[in-house]
C-alpha cells in the first residue's frame, strides 16, 4: 500500500490575537522595523559624512600648513606662489598686510577644495544609499509580491492556493493569514456550489425528463382521443420549455466561474457545428446563414464555446425578417485575439435596449413569458461563458435592423 504524501508544513500562526484590541507592545511590526532600518541607515551615513570631511578637513589644513605661500630670505620676503603678492621691501605693517591676504587666500583655496570633495563625496555615499534603500525595500516588500502572485493564482481559479507566509508575526503576516482564511472559505464556498449544481442537475433533470417520457408514451397512442393528444402536445412543449430553462441555469451557473482545464478549440469549426444544428429551422423560416469562417484557435472548454456560437446563431435566426432575412457568421484572428461575429437582419433595436438582451429572462419589449422563442438565457450565458474564457461580448444595433453580436477571445 503506497504511503500517502505529507502535506508541507503550515508556517506557525500569529502568537497574538489578531482581532484583540490590545497587541503585544513589542510586537515587530512593519513600523518599528522601517523605523528602527531608516533610522540606522541614516547614522551610518551621517558618522560616514563626518568621518569623510573630517578626513578631507586634516588633510587640507595639513596641506595648507605645511605649505607657505612665502619664505625669507636674508630679511627680506619671496612669494613662493604665483596667486600671493608680497612687497618684497617695505614697513612692518605692509608686510603683515600682505601675509594676512596671503594667508586668507590660502584658506579660501582649502575651502574650496574641502567643497569639492565633500560634493564628490556626497553623491558617492547617495547613489550607495540609493542602492542599498532599494536593496532593502525589496526585501521588506517580498511579502507583499508574494502576496499579489498568489491571489493572481487565485483569481484563474485556483482556490487550492496558499500563501503560507512565514517570517515574523508583523502586519504583513497577519495580512496573509487573514487570506488564506478567506481562500479557505471561499474554497468551502464554491465546493457546496459546485455539489448544489449537481445535485440540483439531478433533482430538476430527472422528473422532467420522466414527464417528457409519460408524455411520448401518450402520445404514441392510436386511440387517443384528439383533445388528449392536443393537451399532451401542449404538456410536452411546456415540459421541453422547462427543460430548457432548467439546462440554461445549470450552464449559465457553471459558466460563470474560469474555465480549468482548456484545450485548443477553433472557433470556426464552433460556429459551423452551431449553424448545422440551426440549419433545418433556418431554412423553415426562409433565412440564409452565410459568411467566411477563418482559423481561429484559442485555449478553452470545446463545449461552452459551441454553446455561444449556438445560442447567437439561434437569436439570430429566430429574430429576424419575414423575408429575405440573413444571418452572416464570421470567424477571423485580429490584434492577437479570436473573433466571432454574428450579424442579422431583424427588427430596429434600440441603442438603450442593448444592455437589457444580456439580462436573464429579458427580450426586447418583453421579461419574461409571452414569447415561444426560447427561455431569455440565451445571450445571457454567452456572456457569461466568454468572461470565463478572459474574453468579451459585444452587441451593437445594425443600421436597417438586425444586431451585430461580436466576441473577442484571447488567443
Amino acid at each position: 500500500m503506497a504511503a500517502t504524501p505529507a502535506h508541507p508544513q503550515a508556517p506557525p500562526k500569529p502568537t497574538w490575537d489578531p482581532r484583540d484590541p490590545v497587541r503585544p507592545l513589542l510586537r515587530p511590526t512593519i513600523r518599528i522595523r522601517l523605523t528602527l532600518l531608516y533610522g540606522g541607515m541614516f547614522l551610518i551615513a551621517g558618522i560616514l559624512l563626518l568621518s569623510i570631511i573630517y578626513l578631507f578637513t586634516a588633510q587640507a589644513l595639513g596641506d595648507s600648513a605645511s605649505e607657505l605661500p612665502f619664505k625669507v630670505i636674508e630679511g627680506k620676503v619671496q612669494p613662493t606662489t604665483s596667486w600671493c603678492e608680497l612687497p618684497v621691501q617695505g614697513t612692518g605693517e605692509q608686510l603683515d598686510h600682505a601675509v594676512s591676504a596671503c594667508l586668507q587666500r590660502q584658506r579660501e583655496m582649502a575651502l574650496d577644495d574641502l567643497l569639492r570633495r565633500s560634493l564628490f563625496a556626497l553623491l558617492g555615499l547617495s547613489i550607495i544609499a540609493f542602492a542599498f534603500g532599494y536593496a532593502m525595500a525589496g526585501r521588506v516588500l517580498s511579502p507583499l509580491g508574494r502576496i499579489t502572485r498568489t491571489a493572481r493564482q487565485v483569481a484563474g481559479s485556483d482556490l487550492a492556493r496558499r500563501i503560507e507566509l512565514d517570517g515574523p508575526d508583523d502586519e504583513l503576516k497577519e495580512l496573509a493569514d487573514t487570506f488564506d482564511e478567506m481562500l479557505e472559505r471561499l474554497e468551502r464556498a464554491f465546493t457546496a456550489q459546485q455539489r448544489f449544481v449537481a445535485n440540483a442537475s439531478h433533482e430538476l433533470r430527472t422528473p422532467l425528463a420522466i414527464n417528457r417520457t409519460l408524455l411520448e408514451v401518450h402520445l404514441s397512442d392510436p386511440g387517443a382521443p384528439v383533445e388528449l393528444q392536443q393537451l399532451g402536445k401542449t404538456l410536452l412543449a411546456t415540459n421541453e420549455r422547462s427543460e430548457q430553462l432548467v439546462e440554461g441555469l445549470l450552464l449559465l451557473a457553471r459558466s460563470d466561474n474560469q474555465i480549468v482545464e482548456r484545450k485548443p478549440v477553433d472557433l470556426a469549426e464552433v460556429a459551423s457545428r452551431a449553424i448545422d444544428q440551426v440549419h433545418a429551422e433556418a431554412q423553415a423560416k426562409g433565412v440564409e446563414i452565410r459568411g467566411e469562417r477563418g482559423l481561429a484557435v484559442v485555449q478553452g472548454n470545446g463545449v461552452l464555446l459551441e454553446r455561444i456560437a449556438l445560442n447567437l446563431v439561434q437569436n439570430a435566426v429566430r429574430y429576424n425578417v419575414a423575408e429575405e432575412g440573413w444571418v452572416e457568421v464570421t470567424t477571423a484572428t485580429e490584434h492577437g485575439q479570436a473573433v466571432l461575429v454574428v450579424s442579422n437582419t431583424g427588427p430596429v433595436v434600440p441603442a438603450y435596449e442593448i444592455d437589457n438582451l444580456f439580462e436573464p429572462f429579458r427580450r426586447l419589449r418583453q421579461e419574461r413569458t409571452g414569447s415561444d422563442k426560447g427561455v431569455g438565457l440565451g445571450l445571457s450565458i454567452a456572456r457569461s461563458v466568454a468572461r470565463a474564457h478572459g474574453g468579451r461580448i459585444i452587441a451593437e444595433p445594425r443600421e436597417g435592423g438586425g444586431l451585430v453580436m461580436r466576441v473577442t477571445l484571447p488567443i
